[in-house]
């Protein structure tokens, strides 16, 4: 698995630009993957903020995760532009039958595939060798174009979680 997704964010994005990540409860198949980033592609097409168009992309990644992206630049995402966001995603949720809003279940590169672990099972499994401390984890609390390209896929050492799990690396 190529975990390298430089290459596919949008080099004239700035920085800044926010981002939302939401992570599948499941893959999806190779036909469900080329629906879902047409339904990205059409919704960042049509996306707009009290009538301005928001410079929008839209990505699933490793056919199990969404990323949004809003260049702010030019114009600001409100309420309104971040409610249709969501509703498109729950729309996507109903249509394929999946849970895109569970923050419990953390990602995790394991054997080159992406595997979900509830949050309450990540201590057995680093217990246990399922996981290590070097495993590479999906930190979705990144916020900007610049944190996911720095601190998305990050060692479960470097993560939040380590302090939370009461460890030190």
């Amino acid at each position: 698995m190529n975990t390298d997704i430089r290459h596919i964010l949008p080099n004239d994005f700035s920085p800044a630009s926010r981002v939302w990540i939401y992570q599948s409860n499941r893959p999806f198949s190779e036909r469900e993957a080329e629906e879902i980033d047409e339904q990205l592609s059409q919704f960042t097409i049509q996306w707009n903020s009290h009538g301005v168009p928001v410079k929008g992309w839209g990505r699933l990644l490793f056919n199990q995760v969404i990323v949004l992206m809003a260049d702010e630049t030019e114009s600001e995402v409100s309420g309104c532009s971040t409610d249709s966001s969501v509703r498109i995603i729950k729309s996507l949720e109903r249509q394929y039958s999946v849970n895109l809003f569970d923050r419990l279940a953390l990602g995790f590169i394991v054997k080159d595939k992406l595997q979900l672990l509830p949050m309450a099972q990540v201590a057995y499994a680093l217990e246990k060798g399922y996981i290590t401390l070097d495993t590479p984890y999906l930190n979705n609390t990144v916020q900007t174009k610049s944190e996911l390209e720095d601190h998305w896929l990050i060692p479960l050492k470097d993560s939040w979680l380590m302090k939370k799990l009461g460890q030190t690396a």
